[in-house]
């Protein structure tokens, strides 16, 4: 029979504090989650007032912050139950060489990331294409792999592996990129008389334009001339400035009737 002294056979003063302990690195546990995700989304909405490109660092930065709490909580608790810091980095060590070894491909993601975010091959926003394969804008680079949007609004996400040791094309790096489209007229149009008027059709207002127009001629032969016609426009504006530009210059080939009327 159980007295008020016991329990099972077992001192109630030693369950009642037990139970004080289990309690305590529960509320330990419960403190360390929230203090991670606290400071992960502090990270991620203070950091890009304070820091260039923090829209490509941050959420890379702001997992780094959350595992590193969670795991000196996991320590703390650990400790409370009267569990040495030397067994425990020691443990901690002994299961990471585990870990890196069962996880190799995870963890050259981890060494992946970071080495995307110090070499700036992309930053958020960015359109990129990596080996014809890859291609869409960077909407965030994590700490295991890098989120895309494509063209066509499908969610892309790709292992940060597969990006570090690709060809990548980025599109948005410089501030402008140029828009050529060739057409042909006859050989009696006045050369004069087309770059003015073009240079009039073409013109798309600053937030899309980043330079004069230019018609260049790319050849000829006794009747006709091959001309191209060259518009710098800002890199994020491409798209829709190649697709006004086209349409501009055939309205206009129309209207002109080649430059021959």
């Amino acid at each position: 029979m159980a007295t008020t002294a016991t329990l099972f056979g077992v001192s109630a003063t030693w369950l009642l504090a037990g139970a004080w302990s289990v309690l305590s690195a529960l509320l330990v546990l419960a403190a360390g989650w929230f203090i991670a995700n606290f400071f992960s989304r502090q990270v991620i909405r203070l950091l890009p007032g304070r820091l260039n490109r923090a829209q490509t660092i941050a959420p890379l930065l702001s997992q780094v912050v959350r595992y590193g709490i969670i795991l000196v909580t996991v320590v703390v608790v650990l400790g409370q139950f009267g569990v040495q810091t030397a067994s425990i980095l020691a443990v901690l060590g002994a299961a990471g060489l585990a870990i890196a070894l069962a996880l190799q491909g995870t963890l050259s993601n981890i060494a992946a990331g970071i080495l995307l975010v110090l070499l700036r091959p992309f930053n958020v926003g960015d359109r990129i294409d990596a080996e014809g394969t890859i291609a869409g804008t960077v909407v965030e680079i994590g700490l295991f792999g890098t989120q895309l949007r494509t063209e066509d609004n499908v969610y892309m996400f790709v292992p940060n592996s597969r990006l570090s040791n690709a060809r990548i094309i980025n599109w948005s790096r410089e501030p402008s990129r140029l828009i050529s489209m060739s057409f042909s007229v006859p050989r009696q149009a006045d050369l004069g008389r087309v770059r003015s008027v073009l240079g009039n059709a073409l013109q798309l207002g600053d937030e899309q334009q980043a330079g004069a127009v230019e018609v260049v001629v790319e050849g000829f032969t006794d009747t006709a001339m091959t001309l191209t016609v060259r518009v710098p426009v800002r890199s994020r504006q491409w798209d829709n400035a190649r697709f006004t530009l086209q349409e501009r210059l055939s309205q206009t080939l129309a209207r002109e009737n080649n430059f021959t009327g």
